[in-house]
């Protein structure tokens, strides 16, 4: 699975972000089902960052962002993303989608 974070951070906070994104980035890699993942900046506007990360499945993920650390170290940052969804399966040849219907509580 695949998560994209993308953040609005005006010029002047940009060095603060900086390390702050990476800090977050850092204790989400710590996490179990963490895979790989990036930080950018955007090259046509610089106020939009990203922080794009790979999961093994959406429960490693969700259980990443209840870990302790991570609520305790990653929680503010995260806060500040774009209010948008973010999370999406990562589409390859061959491989079933997810099938949007209820599901099942039992």
């Amino acid at each position: 699975m695949l998560v994209v974070n993308r953040f609005r951070v005006p010029p002047g906070d940009a060095d603060a972000f900086r390390n702050d994104v990476e800090g977050a980035h850092a204790l989400l890699a710590q996490c179990a089902g963490y895979l790989h993942g990036h930080i950018g900046r955007n090259v046509d506007d610089p106020e939009l960052w990203v922080l794009s990360t790979r999961w093994e499945h959406v429960g490693a993920y969700r259980r990443a962002l209840s870990s302790y650390d991570v609520k305790v170290g990653a929680w503010q940052l995260l806060a500040r993303a774009i209010d948008e969804p973010g999370a999406y399966e990562v589409v390859e040849p061959g491989t079933d989608l997810n099938v949007a219907a209820t599901r099942s509580l039992g």
